[in-house]
């Protein structure tokens, strides 16, 4: 008797330590499973029910919501596509069906936001509910006064909230990305979830959302051309989708609202060539960020080019030979 008291006072603690970071699993049917998320990858979700575990179909789950925005960030979403562990702090994944475009700019719209600094403006977009953006470096390169403006929909429309604060927290001018963090202490803001490059396929719908030329909330639609094209050494997801001067550091999303890539660049006066930097890309570089680190006192991107040594033998070389065979 005194084992089967113990036995349950142990049960109650593990329901109460797992009540408290609960995820909601939606399944097929609007059925639903609370408890917490212990491993999600593509084939299965395990779930730990306090007095059990379940192991869940991944091709029954059409998304996992965590219970508790004040909890910490649940474990489906942690990068599984990434090898290792990964930081997973600074970017969501989630399992998400597909929709409309009207539904998803609906859903994420709030996500986008303009990114000003007093030598233009371009896109960026929320990663994060405490406020890390991702843009273009371009877009803030050289510049440390940045504002950030986030539309929040309203009963009336939508309503713009400035941000003066903004911290710049890492560049890397090589692949053309910024990290930023919008300094309001104790706000939520929306934000949008990462997808995976390898899911993208040629023909595929896409669309972008970004202020092109100061016009706020702009969506775009397209396809996807080719998912790997080569530009200057850097590959890029080639789009037919519009992007023009104000859409860079904007999101490109699939119909299931997770951004597979970072608009970039496009050509002018030439429809339908448009790029985006790949999600994954955007990845790496938010995982490795302490490598690319602003440091505040030296604005600098830290990085020269050495010139060569000089020739030690002043003599002309060699003429070649054809080899004989």
């Amino acid at each position: 008797m005194k084992y089967a008291h113990v036995l349950i006072a142990m049960l109650i603690l593990a329901l109460l330590a797992t009540s408290g970071q609960a995820e909601t699993i939606i399944l097929k049917g609007e059925r639903r499973v609370v408890g917490d998320v212990l491993k999600s990858d593509e084939e299965f979700v395990i779930v730990d029910l306090g007095c059990a575990v379940l192991r869940l179909p991944r091709a029954q789950v059409v998304s996992i919501d965590d219970a508790s925005p004040a909890t910490k960030p649940t474990a489906a979403s942690r990068p599984a596509d990434e090898e290792g562990q990964g930081d997973w702090q600074l970017y969501r994944t989630t399992a998400l069906t597909p929709t409309t475009i009207e539904a998803n700019a609906q859903r994420f719209g709030e996500a986008v936001v303009m990114v000003t600094s007093p030598a233009g403006q371009g896109s960026g977009f929320v990663i994060t509910p405490d406020g890390y953006c991702v843009t273009n470096y371009h877009v803030i390169a050289r510049e440390t006064r940045i504002k950030v403006t986030v539309f929040r929909r309203t009963e009336v429309g939508y309503e713009q909230k400035h941000y003066k604060q903004v911290k710049i927290v890492a560049l890397n001018p090589f692949v053309d990305l910024a990290l930023l963090k919008i300094q309001a202490e104790g706000e939520t803001f929306k934000y949008a979830y990462l997808g995976q490059t390898t899911e993208l396929k040629v023909g595929q719908d896409v669309f972008a959302i970004g202020n092109p030329l100061g016009l706020t909330r702009t969506v775009s639609q397209g396809i996807v051309s080719t998912t790997n094209r080569n530009f200057e050494g850097q590959l890029y997801v080639q789009t037919t989708t519009a992007i023009n001067p104000g859409n860079s550091g904007g999101p490109l999303f699939n119909l299931k609202g997770e951004v597979i890539g970072v608009t970039s660049m496009g050509y002018l006066f030439l429809g339908g060539l448009n790029f985006a930097i790949p999600v994954d890309v955007v990845k790496r570089f938010i995982m490795n960020r302490d490598a690319f680190a602003y440091d505040e006192d030296n604005p600098n991107s830290g990085y020269r080019y050495l010139q060569p040594a000089g020739r030690t033998d002043i003599t002309a070389p060699p003429k070649g030979r054809i080899p004989r065979i």
